[in-house]
C-alpha cells in the first residue's frame, strides 16, 4: 500500500473533471490502487476518496465513515451505480481535492447504490445521512462532476472566491516554509 498525492483544484482540473472509464476486471491491479486509496484517505483524514483524486480515471471510489483510527467500515466500490434516490437534504461537505474548503450542497436524503467489491462481486447498499452523501460526492467525482457544481449560483461564486482565499494562505506558508529551510 503506498498514501498517494491527491490532486487539488484549480491546478489539476482537467483531470478531476474528466469522467472516469469503468473497470473492466477487477485484479491484483485495481486492488492495490484499491488499497493505496484507503490508504491515501485515512492519511489525509478524509471519509471518501475517488480514483480520479489521484490521478487515475478509473471508476473507483472508497469511503469509511468511521475515520482512520478504526478502519472498520470501509466502502469499496468499483463501477457505482445510483439505482434509486429518495428525499432531499442539505449538509456541509469538503473535498480533499479542496482543503479548507466547506459549503453547503443539497442531495439526495436515501440512496441505494450498486457496485462490484474488491473481490469482483456485485452488491447493493442502501444508505442515508453522512454515508448517503458521501455516495453521492464520490460517485459525482467519478462523473467528473466536483462539489462546487452541485452548489448554487451564488453558494458556489462565495465558495470559489473562499478557495482562492484558502490557496492564497497555502502558497504563502509554503513559500515561507521554503525559505526558513534554505536559510
Amino acid at each position: 500500500m503506498a498514501v498517494r498525492d491527491i490532486l487539488l483544484f484549480p491546478e489539476d482540473s482537467d483531470t478531476l473533471t474528466t469522467e472516469c472509464e469503468p473497470v473492466e476486471e477487477v485484479n491484483d491491479e485495481i486492488r492495490q490502487l484499491v488499497d493505496d486509496l484507503a490508504e491515501t484517505m485515512y492519511d489525509a483524514e478524509g471519509i471518501g476518496l475517488a480514483a480520479p483524486q489521484v490521478g487515475v480515471n478509473k471508476r473507483i471510489t472508497v469511503i469509511d465513515l468511521s475515520g482512520p483510527d478504526h478502519q472498520d467500515a470501509l466502502h469499496v466500490l468499483i463501477n457505482p451505480e445510483i439505482l434509486e434516490v429518495e428525499g432531499s437534504v442539505v449538509r456541509e461537505e469538503g473535498c480533499l481535492s479542496f482543503p479548507g474548503l466547506y459549503g453547503e450542497v443539497e442531495r439526495a436524503e436515501r440512496v441505494r447504490v450498486e457496485a462490484t467489491n474488491r473481490e469482483g462481486e456485485r452488491y447493493e447498499i442502501e444508505s442515508e445521512g453522512l454515508l448517503a452523501v458521501a455516495l453521492q460526492h464520490e460517485i459525482d467525482h467519478l462523473d467528473g462532476v466536483l462539489f462546487l457544481e452541485q452548489m448554487t449560483p451564488t453558494k458556489r461564486r462565495m465558495a470559489r472566491r473562499e478557495y482562492r482565499k484558502i490557496r492564497s494562505k497555502m502558497t504563502r506558508q509554503k513559500k515561507r516554509k521554503k525559505r526558513e529551510s534554505s536559510t
